[in-house]
């Protein structure tokens, strides 16, 4: 499971033993303070977008509110529903927290990856990388990951014994389900142009010189932009953030699938959603802009990585707030529309391209030839797509009409 990592090569002996609980309590630590302050973030700039304050009191530039916050909800009343099923209630807020964490320790966050470099770093006499696993199929556990996540949400609304945290939950999966076929595909065309399932390999793919050596070698462009802008807009129906935040419509449902909870297991789902965003913008990071790969002028290769990763997923974070404070929230049918009728096509068609176009490459096919052929097929099943969604819509339209 861990193999992938130097560390990890030889022996396992009390040393390595340590290193790695020392690097499990720093990634743990690091999303912890991650998350406190995406929440600050988020609240700061959207005040900002609307003209408001924001969070300004609690401790310089309100950047302890997140923790005052968090003492509030231990000194909560907490709350139990007689008709909830109590083991799995108490369950369910666990079974989001646990796989956003699990999501973060395949992320590599730092390393040497400039001139030639494979991120390795030294530790204690000790070669690793600097990230918790290196799985040789870390971005499948990912995927597994953000599956799991799930049916926390779909256990919370069922067991809560209440009709609006049920249907927030049947939500939830429906849309959850939907967007994870986008996002698997989008990731198939970033495992086909890297040839690789581990999420450190790469980085290392992405780590060398792209065209004119000094356009980056990014996944980004290296698998076309359409896998990226498909990722993108699936990970935030993923996460339930608007504008998909149909799971949490306080107009239609209260509060949603943790509408019974209080106290400190509203603030696990509380914490989850945050989390989430930051280990999903992470994991973007590393398919798409090359993680924590990137010059290093001067001083420590590694350090240079950590800043590095640290300033693209700042980037993505403010990207992910900017799109809360800016899209209204859609309806639920064009949610599904969107998953189904729109990325699912467009993904998998894209993928389909990248496979003919290596194939071609690789046997030296005429490659004015293969872009005619794709280009005829492509539109073919683009007009036969329209053409189906175009006569599904009529059909629903004709009871209204008449």
């Amino acid at each position: 499971m861990l193999g992938g990592d130097p560390l990890l090569s030889g022996d396992i002996d009390l040393a390595v033993v340590l290193i790695v609980l020392l690097k499990v309590v720093v990634v743990f630590a690091l999303l912890l303070v991650a998350t406190m302050f995406m929440i600050w973030w988020e609240r700061k700039i959207i005040g900002d977008l609307q003209n408001r304050i924001g969070p300004n009191t609690a401790g310089p530039f309100g950047l302890f509110q997140t923790f005052a916050d968090g003492v509030k909800f231990f000194f909560k009343e907490d709350l139990l529903p007689d008709r909830a099923q109590r083991r799995v209630f108490i369950l369910a807020p666990l079974l989001t927290v646990v796989p956003a964490f699990l999501l973060f320790c395949i992320v590599p966050f730092g390393g040497d990856f400039a001139n030639g470099a494979n991120g390795t770093v030294e530790l204690f006499g000790h070669e690793t990388y600097l990230q918790l696993a290196d799985p040789p199929v870390g971005i499948l556990f990912a995927l597994a990951m953000s599956s799991v996540a799930v049916y926390g949400v779909m256990l919370a609304g069922w067991s809560s014994g209440s009709k609006y945290p049920l249907l927030g939950s049947v939500r939830a999966s429906a849309q959850m389900v939907s967007y994870e076929a986008a996002l698997g595909l989008s990731v198939c065309a970033v495992v086909l142009t890297t040839g690789t399932l581990s999420t450190h390999g790469m980085v290392v793919h992405q780590a060398g010189d792209g065209w004119g050596s000094f356009i980056p070698n990014w996944n980004l462009l290296a698998a076309g932009i359409v896998p990226f802008v498909v990722f993108l807009i699936a990970s935030q129906a993923e996460l339930n953030r608007p504008p998909f935040d149909l799971v949490e419509a306080e107009q239609e449902l209260v509060g949603g699938y943790h509408t019974e909870y209080s106290s400190i297991r509203f603030a696990l789902f509380f914490v989850a959603e945050f989390m989430n965003s930051v280990t999903m913008g992470a994991i973007i990071v590393t398919l798409f802009l090359g993680g924590p790969a990137g010059p290093a002028p001067w001083g420590p290769g590694w350090l240079w990585g950590v800043g590095w990763f640290l300033l693209k997923l700042l980037v993505f974070l403010f990207v992910f707030v900017w799109i809360r404070g800016t899209l209204p929230r859609v309806r639920y049918d064009q949610l599904m529309d969107l998953g189904w009728k729109v990325l699912i096509p467009i993904s998998l068609g894209w993928l389909l391209v990248l496979a003919t176009f290596h194939v071609a490459r690789d046997q030296h096919w005429n490659g004015v030839v293969v872009a005619l052929v794709g280009a005829a097929i492509g539109l073919t099943f683009f007009g036969l797509l329209r053409f189906a969604i175009a006569t599904s819509k009529a059909r629903r339209l004709e009871g209204v009409v008449d």
